[in-house]
């Protein structure tokens, strides 16, 4: 388990490139044959990639002394979208087909979770963020077509893009985690233009389907103190409350969005004009 301390703006407004990259970039998600876990102190997020080869993975018990609990989602909540090759994710002794773009949430007070790969020559990869969580909601399985699909933008404005939400209310319910995937169409490479911030609620974004040469100018910062982040495939980016989150890619790319804070009110945003932005 990796740690992250909370930063406040004005710190951030005195970071190098390295600085920034350190504190606010994940740059190595999955591992074959591993779990990778990085535990943000911004609203106790943890984000993380699961990949398993030829053996089956699952949460250690020692993670529960990074929770003060017994076991890991004693207290916590996990959503997870798979990207990889088709997953068999055992809950509690039930099973769970997952397939590439579908997702998978587990309650609080989920105990034994097993992952495997339906074909190891093939490797599952399911990216998660788990938060704490004070209630216990049923397990459930997300495929796309159920994930509240709405299309935005424009290609004009190169951000004509279709977003997927997988764990919002309307869906199903969750103590604080919403979750969901959005696609870029092709010749589309902006995210999130106008951006936006919300003091309410932190987020994740998590890049992928990228070629090797193919790069993503992560911007953050406050509207007026903005900065980027150079991101490749399949890493991750933190967003505290404070920041701005857009990007826009070398080509189309897809990623996966995560927040946990004060509410689940999707639309719940404070738009920045782009007028406003430094």
């Amino acid at each position: 388990m990796e740690i992250r301390q909370p930063v406040h703006s004005e710190h951030a407004r005195t970071l190098d490139t390295d600085g920034l990259r350190r504190h606010f970039l994940i740059e190595r998600i999955f591992v074959p044959g591993e779990i990778t876990l990085t535990y943000s102190q911004i609203d106790r997020i943890i984000v993380g990639g699961i990949c398993p080869a030829s053996k089956a993975l699952e949460f250690a018990p020692e993670l529960g002394k990074h929770t003060g609990t017994d076991f890991f989602l004693e207290r916590r909540e996990v959503g997870l979208i798979n990207i990889g090759g088709d997953a068999v994710v055992t809950v509690d002794g039930v099973r769970f087909d997952v397939k590439a773009e579908e997702a998978l949430y587990v309650g609080k007070g989920a105990r034994a979770i097993r992952f495997a790969s339906a074909d190891p020559a093939r490797p599952a990869k399911l990216y998660f963020n788990s938060a704490p969580a004070h209630a216990a909601h049923p397990h459930r399985k997300i495929t796309l077509e159920q994930a509240s699909p709405e299309t935005l933008g424009d290609a004009r404005t190169a951000n004509r893009r279709t977003i997927h939400k997988y764990i919002v209310p309307t869906v199903l319910p969750s103590c604080q985690l919403v979750m969901g995937m959005t696609r870029l169409a092709e010749g589309s490479v902006w995210n999130t233009m106008p951006c936006h911030t919300h003091d309410r609620r932190m987020e994740v974004y998590f890049y992928f389907n990228l070629p090797p040469d193919g790069i993503v100018f992560h911007m953050m910062g406050q509207p007026q103190e903005t900065r980027h982040v150079i991101v490749r495939n399949e890493q991750a980016v933190i967003s505290p409350s404070w920041s701005i989150h857009t990007g826009v890619g070398t080509q189309a790319y897809t990623f996966i969005w995560g927040m946990i804070g004060e509410n689940q009110v999707f639309p719940d945003m404070d738009g920045v004009a782009l007028s406003d932005l430094r």
